[in-house]
This record gives C-alpha cells, structure tokens and sequence, in this order.
C-alpha cells in the first residue's frame, strides 16, 4: 500500500468517526469540507433529506489556499442566508482544522454563518 493511500485511509477513518456524531438537519445543514491538492469545495447538507441546499468551490479562483478557502467559505454562508440558513454544523471532513480548513469556517462565521 502505498503512502497516499495510506494517508486517504486514515483521513477516511477520522472523517467515519466525526460522520458518527455530526447530523445535518434543513434548520441546522452540516457543513462538509473537502480539499483536494488544487481546489477547496464546501456544501450545505440536510441528512435527514439527503439533499445539498447549497455548494461552493475554489475551482476558478486564484490566490493561496487560505485566500482561496476564505472566499469559499464567504460565499457559503451568502448561498446560506440566500435560502434562510443560519446555523450549520461544520464537518472537517477527517482533516485537521487548521489552514485552509481553519480559513473556510472563518469566511463562513465572517460572512454570518452560524456554527
């Protein structure tokens, strides 16, 4: 096995074990995180529906991770308040909070989301 797979693993077990405790509701969506090597995605998710209320992503943005994520994370919480969310759960996604992840859930707090 190799390293990447190695780390995806890990990454997947800690992401399984938070999945355990953090539910999404339509008043209260969770908050999932996800970074690939380029990009940074976040979306909006009512479990009891199963239904995404909102995306966001860094796919055509330019500037460093953070500044990236910061964006996403601002408009996130715009697409939020667009639908009349204002509270979330934030799911990490099995990463660490720190960095991109870290600058994502202060662009969605800065831009009103509650979480």
């Amino acid at each position: 096995m190799s390293t990447v797979n190695k780390k995806t693993e890990k990454r997947m077990r800690r992401h399984r074990r938070i999945r355990a405790k953090v539910i999404g509701t339509a008043t209260r969506p969770r908050l999932s995180v996800f970074r690939s090597n380029r990009s940074i995605f976040a979306q909006l998710i009512d479990d009891e529906k199963a239904v995404t209320i909102a995306a966001a992503s860094s796919a055509r943005q330019n500037g460093t991770s953070a500044e990236k994520a910061k964006a996403v994370g601002m408009s996130i919480a715009e697409k939020a308040q667009a639908k009349g969310v204002k509270t979330a759960v934030f799911d990490r996604g099995g990463y660490l909070y720190a960095g991109a992840i870290k600058a994502l859930a202060d662009g969605a707090r800065g831009g009103g989301l509650v979480f």
